[in-house]
């Protein structure tokens, strides 16, 4: 890319023509061509002879999303309009981002997940099988463009709450990056989403006539770690500096290969830290509502699985900045899981939950049930302040439970996170109700504000978005090789300073969604400062580095296109 030096606009040099040239989303401006591209394009004939801008643009394809009846046509509408002119939708998006980005991520993306091999139109991305696994680094090389800063991945089982979905999963890879470029500003040419077909347990998918994804039970044990290392080593060296995202793996993966990766690779696992980050800015963001420091909190989380523990390593890393040794932040922090009150005395833990176990001595003279120690003990016996759903089980954050918590506290923190809202351990409504509106609220997917004792408080959605995009363009525009818990703590932070919660009664524990590109900017910032100080980046001056994050930045805007002969 180039600048004309008369009028600053930028030069791209395309190599396509005529329809080949509107073909192609990245370049493709429909009307909006001006007459001197037409004809350089070889393009008369083939466009309506009316030269239009990319307002009238706008207007024509949101007066278009309006016909749409359903939540799922909106979703498959704006992705079609992806496919045709990347610069128009995400300036839709852009002007529109309240209404239209729960459509294309949390919650409508897992309907549109479960109706993947239904609603398919066009490729996007690299679908990667175990097939086809001794030609992995061959498959890398058919990606559409060939410099990529950011990968997202999924093997497809664990979408949201919704189970495996085999190759279905590929709508969240799709949405997350669509994500990067709306909120962080990364060139939608330089995303790659990966969809690692290792088969399916969906029987409904595998006897469905128009399942698109590998007919084969889903791989396991040795097999599946080969396939894994295999597409890991072929990233290695086809895009060695790429930064790489696991995304929606089954628990008994996530952390594992999080783990084995995460030296090797700039990589990060987004359910376990940034679901972690976010809620972290969102107890930061409340303690200063309630003028409570981080490390005296008294933290229960329901569901011990990737986001729940990853919200408590989370938390327990930032105790200790705060000054909190391991040993005294551990014993802050309650997990209850399917079998109730994690304990050193419970059998099966995986790995990464024993670290939280509560020793058994401190549950002397708790009630114990044949399900083990219930939340509603824990409530009992601990009095949390602030109370985290990672279950996927609706409904279990009871008005029993949040009329005890807030017995005991002033200003309850309570965040229900499990998405999608079907899946919610209780309304904003009902805890805002059962509290007499003193309890802090965010959710994991959008939920309208509440009304109460003639007040409006706002509902914060503890949305990832907040936290990945940012973070991502401060990895990559900082150099990072690594993607250390530091960088998360700096995002949260940065994040937490943004809240409106902090200076409007019953403000929202989150900025609006209009301010999250400038919020994500904010957190770029902290992260790429926080890689340098680390030192697992070059160092590069405060200053340099906010020049490099505003040069890189991408903006929905149609450059000048120049034929390359």
């Amino acid at each position: 890319m180039t600048v004309d030096a008369e009028t600053g606009d930028e030069i791209v040099e395309v190599p396509l023509t005529a329809l080949s040239l509107l073909d192609c989303p990245l370049f493709n401006k429909g009307s909006a061509f001006p007459e001197d591209e037409r004809a350089e394009f070889g393009l008369h004939g083939l466009l309506p002879p009316h030269v239009g801008s990319i307002d009238e643009q706008l207007d024509r394809r949101y007066r278009d999303f309006e016909q749409k009846r359903t939540e799922l046509q909106q979703h498959i509408y704006l992705r079609d309009l992806q496919d045709r002119n990347e610069v128009l939708f995400y300036r839709l998006m852009a002007d529109h981002i309240t209404e239209m980005m729960p459509l294309i991520y949390t919650p409508v993306v897992g309907e549109a997940c479960q109706y993947f091999s239904r609603t398919y139109r066009r490729p996007r991305g690299l679908f990667v099988s175990y097939e086809h696994r001794a030609n992995l680094e061959t498959i890398l090389e058919n990606r559409p463009y060939r410099d990529v800063d950011v990968i997202v991945v999924t093997d497809g089982e664990r979408i949201l709450g919704l189970g495996d979905l085999g190759v279905g999963g590929m709508g969240i890879p799709v949405g997350k990056l669509s994500l990067y470029t709306l909120c962080g500003g990364i060139n939608p040419a330089r995303t790659l989403p990966i969809f690692l077909d290792a088969g399916t347990d969906n029987e409904e998918a595998l006897a469905d006539p128009l399942y698109l994804g590998w007919r084969h039970p889903r791989m396991r044990g040795t097999e599946y770690d080969d396939f894994i290392e295999q597409f890991v080593s072929a990233v290695t060296r086809v895009l060695p500096n790429t930064l790489l995202q696991w995304e929606d793996f089954a628990l008994p993966n996530a952390r594992r290969l999080l783990d084995q990766y995460r030296d090797r690779l700039c990589t990060f696992n987004d359910d376990i830290q940034g679901t972690a980050a976010v809620s972290l800015a969102a107890i930061l963001a409340a303690g200063h509502v309630s003028g409570t420091r981080l490390a005296d909190q008294r933290v229960a989380i329901l569901g011990a699985g990737s986001a729940g523990t990853g919200i408590a390593d989370q938390i327990v890393t930032a105790m200790v900045a705060e000054g909190r040794t391991e040993r005294e932040a551990l014993a802050q922090l309650w997990l209850v899981d399917r079998d109730g009150l994690l304990h050193s005395a419970m059998t099966g833990l995986q790995p990464f939950q024993r670290r939280f176990a509560q020793p058994l001595e401190r549950l002397e003279g708790w009630a114990h049930e044949s399900g083990g120690y219930t939340l509603g003990e824990v409530v009992k016996n601990v009095h949390p302040t602030v109370l985290i759903g990672t279950s996927g089980r609706p409904g279990t954050f009871t008005e029993e439970v949040v009329r005890a918590m807030a017995q005991h506290v002033d200003r309850p923190a309570i965040f229900p996170l499990s998405n999608p809202n079907s899946r919610c351990e209780a309304t904003p409504a009902d805890v805002i109700a059962w509290t007499d509106g003193r309890a802090l609220v965010a959710t994991g997917s959008p939920f309208p504000d509440v009304v109460f004792g003639g007040r409006t408080f706002a509902v914060g959605q503890c949305n990832n978005a907040y936290i990945f995009p940012g973070l991502g363009q401060g990895v990559i525009a900082s150099g990072a090789r690594r993607v250390p818990e530091d960088l998360f703590l700096a995002s949260a932070r940065a994040l937490a300073e943004a809240s409106p919660a902090r200076t409007t009664l019953g403000g929202s524990l989150f900025p609006a969604l209009e301010n999250i590109a400038s919020v994500s900017r904010r957190i770029a910032l902290a992260v790429a400062g926080e890689a340098h100080r680390l030192g697992i980046a070059d160092p590069v001056p405060l200053e340099q580095l906010e020049r490099r994050i505003d040069a890189r930045w991408w903006h929905p805007r149609y450059a000048k296109l120049r034929r390359r002969r």
